[in-house]
């Protein structure tokens, strides 16, 4: 499996901006779809976007498509998640995920997970 470590989490303001980053380590990178989560306190884990391996196939939910962005580095093994328009219902720790071969939206299909990292977003 790989190992996921997920940066760029912090507290922004309304309309304000963040990129998140995930960080994976061995050498089989892009042999995996990507993903990111997200759980907000008291809700279960939601799916915000996903990338091929890649990176030619990007999906997002309803509620962040037009305002999120997923992208990847094959030669840096590393996802991003580019957010903008920020809305305070965007407030949640947001955990990157793995999956061999082909991306889905929905999270028991992934295998690997990161530790997750807070946005926090004030109105």
């Amino acid at each position: 499996q790989v190992q996921l470590v997920e940066s760029g989490g912090g507290l922004v303001q309304a309309g304000g901006s963040l990129r998140l980053s995930c960080a994976a380590s061995g050498r089989t990178f892009s042999t995996y779809a990507m993903a990111w989560f997200r759980q907000a306190p008291g809700k279960e884990r939601e799916f915000a976007a996903a990338i091929s391996r890649s990176g030619g196939g990007t999906y997002y939910a309803d509620s962040v498509k037009g305002r999120f962005t997923i992208s990847r580095d094959n030669a840096k093994n590393t996802v991003y998640l580019q957010m903008k328009s920020l809305k305070p219902e965007d407030t949640a720790v947001y955990y990157c995920a793995a999956r061999l071969w082909i991306a889905t939206r929905n999270s028991a299909d992934f295998s690997s997970w990161g530790q997750g990292t807070q946005v926090t977003v004030s109105s």
